[in-house]
């Protein structure tokens, strides 16, 4: 059996929350919680200390903490955050092994050599963290990578005697099993191995070890012998160092700092040629980016934009120049000077795939210079496109997407909206309501009581004031209800169909003010 590896790991505490409160603008010390299909997904020590947990229901923990601020967990976040401590690391300590988003390990024989001891290196790491934004980041050093992850995670619980400032434990050389014995099993088994374990009275990693090597290969198979090596301290994994990506982010930082839209896009124009330059030599296109800014009074500002098919520079400096105008002017001044300018590219892509075809791009090609161009000069939302979101009424489903942006997802067009009307859909949808005059046979006008009935078989209707027309053929109403349980915001109305004597089918709405037509079928 090969020796067991000295190894370090580096544990930054809830960096998830910290990740979203960094982009949030929220103070990662306040109660926070991040949630993920309805559930706490993780939480910041202020909400633990309110009884949040991971694995709760979010109204559960709105009502243990009132004051909770509840943010979306974003995995791609957590990664795109982390990066930055990761390349921060990497300068100081090669040969980094990403655990998972918030989480290092290294082998220690090298830090060691150089700082000249393992609490040493720890503490040169810690240092570095901190200068990297991670001020409670914890380091343990132990026999394999999960005893120094356990060892790390140890650092911050009060009275570990090993804990030198509360910041670093070391576990001495052959002590890893001892050091691990007290803890639960449930940190090496799946659920069910620990039902099984706990049944058979094995709650800690000290009594699953003591158990007879072959008789835990014969019960539980690999997975079972090789819980039970790390449960003993005979950690074969090793750090596998990562090869470090290439760095295509461009950084500008201005001194003194910028406080007008157009003389910060156009310093920053340079960078962005140099941003494009380096991906175009290893044959590489950029079709989503992450503008950063910084401002002099703290505040910070992200956002991710996209691209119909490349980002060429000049594309690169709009971007920046929309995010940083909104609703101003490109000579606008900005409410606090701009001290950083970042650029991160969030999705890049083969140029052999975004080739002209033989005889070049065509109609497309030429479609997309000219709204681009036009987009250009108007801004941001100046072109959009139309797309099919979710909703009950059907103006509420006509979406406008500028131009390069990702349309709505799918799941929200597709979630069950009761009382949504279903395919086939009307061609002609109207934004403005028009006014519908709807008829019985005695020139009374059709209403609709609170069972859902109407009060007669209609007999003409006329929109918008227009020539009355024959009612040819009729079906409804049906009920759609929103929003009941608020007083304010709730609606209820009914839907109608009529057919004309022309053949020509109309979706009517009735509600408090009278008829309405929504769209026509053509």
């Amino acid at each position: 059996m090969s020796a067991v590896v000295r190894t370090i790991v580096l544990w930054c505490p809830d960096w998830p929350v910290l990740a979203a409160c960094r982009e949030a603008g929220l103070d990662p010390a306040a109660p926070v919680a991040l949630t993920e299909a309805g559930q706490v997904h993780s939480c910041s020590a202020a909400a633990r200390r309110d009884g949040v947990m991971r694995g709760l229901r979010l109204r559960e923990a709105q009502y243990r903490s009132p004051a909770l601020a509840v943010l979306p967990y974003d995995a791609a976040l957590d990664h795109r955050a982390f990066e930055p401590v990761v390349r921060g690391i990497e300068a100081i300590v090669p040969g980094v092994q990403v655990l998972r988003p918030g989480s290092l390990a290294m082998r220690a024989r090298g830090p060691a050599r150089y700082y000249g001891g393992e609490d040493a290196a720890a503490r040169a790491l810690l240092a570095a963290a901190a200068e990297l934004g991670v001020a409670d980041a914890r380091v343990g050093v132990a026999d394999g990578p999960f005893a120094a992850e356990q060892a790390a995670r140890a650092a911050g619980r009060p009275g570990d005697p090993e804990a030198a400032g509360g910041s670093v434990h070391v576990v001495a050389q052959g002590g890893s099993a001892a050091f691990l014995a007290p803890l639960p099993v449930s940190l090496v088994a799946d659920a069910r191995t620990t039902t099984l374990l706990h049944r058979l009275g094995v709650r800690t990693l000290g009594e699953f070890a003591a158990l007879p090597e072959e008789d835990v290969r014969r019960r539980f198979g690999a997975a079972g012998a090789f819980a039970h090596d790390r449960a003993a301290g005979r950690e074969q994994s090793r750090v596998a160092p990562r090869t470090p990506p290439p760095d295509f982010e461009a950084e500008q930082d201005f001194e003194p700092p910028l406080d007008r839209i157009d003389q910060l896009a156009f310093a920053f124009r340079v960078r962005a040629e140099e941003f494009i330059e380096r991906m175009r030599a290893v044959r590489l296109v950029c079709t989503g980016i992450r503008v950063e800014l910084d401002d002099e009074r703290g505040g910070h500002s992200s956002r991710s934009w996209l691209h119909p098919h490349w980002f060429t520079p000049a594309d690169v400096v709009d971007r920046v120049r929309w995010q940083l105008q909104g609703a101003g002017t490109a000579d606008a001044g900005l409410d606090s000077p701009i001290v950083r300018l970042r650029i991160v590219p969030e999705r890049v892509d083969s140029t052999g795939n975004h080739e002209e075809g033989l005889w070049g791009g065509g109609p497309d090609e030429r479609v997309h210079h000219g709204l681009t161009r036009v987009q250009s000069m108007l801004g941001h939302e100046g072109v959009v496109t139309a797309a099919v979101g979710g909703g009950r009424m059907l103006a509420d489903r006509q979406v406008l997407v500028p131009w390069g942006d990702r349309a709505p997802e799918r799941t929200a067009g597709e979630a069950p909206w009761p009382g949504s009307l279903p395919a086939l859909a009307p061609a002609s949808v109207f934004r403005d309501r028009q006014a519908v005059a709807l008829v019985d046979g005695g020139g009374a006008p059709v209403s609709v009581d609170a069972r859902g009935a109407i009060s007669a078989a209609p007999e003409s209707f006329a929109v918008a004031g227009g020539r009355a027309a024959p009612v040819r053929a009729w079906a409804g109403p049906w009920p759609v209800v929103e929003r009941w349980w608020d007083a304010e915001r709730a609606r209820r109305v009914h839907r109608f169909q009529v057919v004309d004597h022309d053949g020509c089918a109309w979706l009517l709405v009735r509600d408090d003010d009278g008829w309405w037509a929504e769209a026509r079928y053509d």
